[in-house]
């Protein structure tokens, strides 16, 4: 059974900026964005292997400088929107941390070759009878 994952919102420096897109007006005026850094690699709330495991599974969300990298606009409000960068850190993080299935190789049975092997004569045989048709035609 795997250990509950630590709530990283205290950890999050955010920012704010101008929402781009519709809204008229008002969007011109107020800062809704909301971004939220997260210096993965400087956390205490997960041992060594959880931090690489961690850099590895979002290193495509990971800036140069470390920090994961999580922005919303989707709100109209700042408190909003700020919500949804704690609630999609969380969840990417509790993604990254779910250890993965490992695909186990199987072979395809005797019966399953057997048949496309099959399928394969037969259409080589359809294809040969049409060749010769289409020789025989000009005659």
């Amino acid at each position: 059974m795997s250990l509950p994952i630590p709530d990283i919102s205290h950890e999050i420096i955010f920012r704010t900026a101008r929402s781009g897109g519709s809204g008229g007006q008002h969007v011109n005026k107020v800062e809704t964005m909301v971004e939220g850094r997260w210096a993965v690699a400087h956390t205490r709330l997960f041992d060594d292997a959880q931090i690489s495991r961690l850099l590895h599974a979002l290193a495509n969300r990971i800036t140069a400088d470390g920090d994961l990298l999580v922005k919303s606009q989707t709100e109209r409000t700042q408190l909003g929107n700020k919500s949804e960068v704690i609630k999609k850190m969380n969840m990417l993080v509790h993604q990254a941390l779910q250890p993965r299935k490992t695909r186990i190789a199987t072979k395809a049975s005797k019966a399953v070759h057997e048949k496309r092997l099959d399928a394969k004569k037969r259409n080589a045989g359809i294809k040969a009878n049409r060749q010769w048709r289409n020789q025989n035609e000009n005659y």
